[in-house]
């Protein structure tokens, strides 16, 4: 195992809240400051360490995919721009829900609940009241609070955070937040769909291993390790001669080993798309080089398919734009009819290059979808015209279906105002993705 395996190992075994530095772990497992800082860095892409501005970086619990819609008071610290005034051991737990104090002493303990955090200015006896119903307190105006109640909070572990920010300001900012963490978890990654116990073959292996392989699990593709399991490259069927081809002869010889391999973190939209341009079926999961799992182009399908079945839960910028627009199919394409929002303006006042490209390429890729409920990765798109519109502008958008082959398709989006007169017009041609 290498030193930067041992130093993460270490980190995990530790308990959740302890505090992290480059020299105390340097000095603990006797490695460089160098390498025990490249090691935390990863522990927190991984989401078992986090830093904290006036704290330092500590041990958190890692928060699994289906629960990314709950902060940890650690996050809401960095949010709002906060200082941590007491309660630093429970900076790692998590939030359920937040609270705006604005209500009388005796109305506040009917919203109380465990682990919710309360937002109110300098009330004392409402940060009190809080701490005692286990509730987590952010201050608003940057004011403090008393030694007493810091005291309580320690004992408790329930964090006191301070903020400048005004409690509107303070409570968009988390809802911001909370909103931005919803969209993410509808995003499924490669680690969410990957095989975690592939069946791969060594670079030392011979041919006959490789047959008695495909003879027991019925596949046709797997990668190849070397003895340090770094993916080396990968063999498939077609990789294989129809003659000559002796027993005694080593997998190296016959592997591919131009190999294009993605991470746990790699999405599967983009998976999907790198596998449909490149025309491959499997596709290695690595961790660094070594191999952790294998992703197949069925399983990036199945993905895909899923989220599009699934109800959006937070609004993103293409909700944004698309949610004033209706639409009906009109002979080999589809006909949007919309007006321009506010939100699509540039500088000067018309709306944006970019937001009028995203409403073509997005009318481009619903018409192809609708017309075969078939998956899609674009493949180019030229946009060879595009004039001023106005806010508020009535603009139509109209769709036609070019060429639809087995593998390619072709289509044109015209974009015009409510007199007929062409605003843009773009030709997108995608690839299908077949299973």
């Amino acid at each position: 195992m290498s030193k930067h395996e041992d130093i993460i190992k270490h980190i995990l075994s530790l308990e959740v809240g302890a505090k992290i530095s480059v020299r105390s772990i340097a000095n603990d497992l006797g490695v460089s400051d160098g390498t025990a800082y490249r090691a935390i860095k990863d522990c927190d892409t991984m989401g078992i360490v986090t830093t904290i501005p006036r704290v330092g970086t500590v041990r958190v619990e890692k928060v699994e995919k289906k629960s990314i819609e709950a902060l940890t008071y650690g996050e809401v610290v960095n949010i709002v721009d906060g200082t941590l005034v007491g309660g630093r051991d429970g900076v790692h737990k998590s939030l359920n829900k937040f609270i705006i104090g604005a209500m009388t002493l005796d109305m506040i303990p009917k919203y109380l609940s465990p682990n919710c955090l309360l937002i109110a200015g300098n009330r004392e006896e409402v940060h009190r009241l809080a701490l005692m119903n286990d509730c987590a307190v952010l201050i608003t105006g940057g004011f403090g609070t008393s030694e007493e109640i810091k005291k309580l909070a320690n004992e408790k572990g329930l964090p006191i955070i301070s903020t400048t920010y005004d409690t509107f300001t303070t409570a968009t900012m988390i809802n911001k937040a909370m909103s931005e963490n919803l969209i993410k978890k509808d995003i499924i990654l490669v680690e969410d769909i990957m095989i975690t116990e592939p069946v791969y073959l060594s670079d030392s292996d011979r041919i006959a291993h490789w047959k008695g392989l495909v003879a027991e699990t019925k596949h046709e593709r797997y990668p190849v390790v070397d003895k340090e399991m770094r993916v080396v490259g990968i063999i498939t069927l077609k990789d294989m001669p129809i003659n000559d081809i002796d027993d005694d002869d080593f997998i190296s010889s016959y592997m591919t080993k131009n190999i294009i391999t993605v991470t746990p973190k790699t999405t599967a939209a983009y998976t999907a798309h790198i596998m449909g341009w490149e025309g491959i079926e499997l596709c290695p999961v690595v961790d660094g080089r070594k191999l952790i799992g294998v992703v197949s182009r069925h399983d990036v399908i199945k993905a895909l398919q899923y989220i599009s079945r699934q109800p959006q839960v937070g609004e993103t910028i293409e909700d944004l734009l698309l949610k004033n627009f209706e639409f009906d199919e009109r002979g080999e394409g589809m006909h949007f009819s919309g007006k321009i929002i506010p939100e699509m303006l540039d500088p000067i006042g018309t709306a944006s290059w970019s937001a009028l490209n995203m409403l073509l390429s997005t009318m481009g890729i619903m018409t192809l979808r609708q017309r075969n409920n078939i998956n899609i990765t674009v493949d180019s798109i030229s946009t060879y015209f595009m004039r001023p519109v106005q806010v508020d502008s009535h603009i139509e958008i109209i769709t036609e279906v070019i060429d639809m082959g087995r593998n390619f398709c072709k289509i044109e989006v015209s974009m015009t105002d409510n007199k007929g007169e062409l605003i843009a017009k773009a030709l997108m041609s995608a690839k299908v993705m077949k299973k």
